[in-house]
């Protein structure tokens, strides 16, 4: 099994965070929302993952990469880094990794968690993950035929057609068959909208004769925009609660009363503070007569006299205060 991962993109609805740290890098529930992803994948193939490729921008830079190897390794699999220099598209991002599309693949776009109870039948022909959802008209949708394979697919339908959104995590059994498809659309400059888009290579698949299932998620997290990565760290640590990497080492508490569920990492100094419930607070951070709640604090935060919630505070920032909602990047003080 082979597990392409395009990660180029900006994540421009995520800043100041993406100013300095990757989007699929900002911890969730204290680890990177690709880690946790990649994690979620590897569960639902039920199979062995041979290679992870990363496909990401040429100014990540070597400790992004370096992680990113870890995050692969870590799934008993070979990590590879390939890079996407401009913004055409999610089949140009995916054939970025042309070398790694073979055999059974899995094409996970690094911007969404989701909670599954199925184990991926690997031998149908191709499967699109999607998630019942209320208001489809911002999304790409599948129709389905009696039997339950995917008829069409329609980007965000103005008049209702289907409530199953797509989520952005693709099977496909044969990945030279895909990789095929994908080079047909760049040599032959397919486009929408000056993009090459995968679902234009879906749709001549599907002509061809393809039969493409759906793989109906549980639930659907998205992290594109601070109140939704804020969300999901609550839904995460929801599912975590009582877990043992919750907690971290040499946790200093001082009179301070955490609400579960909450993660809390290495080294952390809490005093006359309540912490929780929805918190994550990142390594080294130090929180002093402040109440943190349904919040995202990275590592070496610090925290003085503050009231923090629905909040996502970068890498060493400080706050001192009153009552915040916050989005701040890394190294960033706010005295109130």
């Amino acid at each position: 099994m082979q597990i392409i991962i395009p990660m180029a993109g900006k994540g421009k609805r995520m800043r100041p965070h993406t100013l300095t740290t990757a989007k699929p890098l900002i911890p969730v529930a204290g680890k990177p929302i690709v880690q946790r992803l990649v994690e979620d994948i590897t569960k639902v193939c039920g199979q062995k993952v041979n290679e992870i490729a990363f496909v990401i921008g040429l100014d990540f830079g070597a400790d992004v990469e370096q992680n990113l190897i870890k995050v692969a390794e870590s799934q008993g699999a070979k990590g590879s880094i390939y890079y996407q220099d401009k913004a055409l598209g999610t089949a140009h991002a995916i054939m970025c990794a042309k070398d790694a599309i073979k055999g059974k693949t899995v094409v996970a776009f690094a911007d969404t968690l989701f909670k599954a109870d199925f184990v991926m039948d690997t031998e149908q022909e191709g499967v699109i993950w999607v998630q019942k959802i209320d208001d489809p008209s911002q999304f790409g949708v599948v129709k389905l035929d009696a039997k339950g394979s995917i008829t069409d697919f329609v980007e965000k339908p103005v008049n209702f057609v289907s409530d199953l959104a797509i989520i952005g995590i693709y099977y496909f059994k044969d990945g030279d068959y895909l990789k095929s498809e994908l080079q047909f659309l760049l040599d032959n400059n397919v486009t929408e909208k000056g993009e090459f888009q995968l679902t234009n290579a879906l749709e001549n698949m599907k002509t061809k004769g393809t039969r493409f299932m759906p793989g109906q998620v549980t639930e659907w997290l998205d992290c594109g925009n601070k109140n939704a990565t804020v969300y999901t760290n609550q839904r995460v640590l929801e599912f975590d609660n009582g877990k043992s990497h919750l907690k971290g080492k040499n946790i200093k508490n001082s009179n301070s009363i955490i609400i579960e569920p909450c993660f809390i990492g290495d080294n952390v100094e809490l005093n006359n503070s309540v912490i929780g419930p929805h918190a994550s607070i990142g390594a080294n951070s130090k929180i002093n007569k402040s109440i943190i709640s349904n919040s995202i604090i990275q590592n070496d935060v610090k925290i003085d006299q503050a009231s923090v919630s629905n909040s996502m505070l970068g890498i060493g920032s400080e706050v001192k205060g009153k009552t915040l909602d916050l989005s701040i990047s890394d190294y960033t003080q706010v005295i109130v």
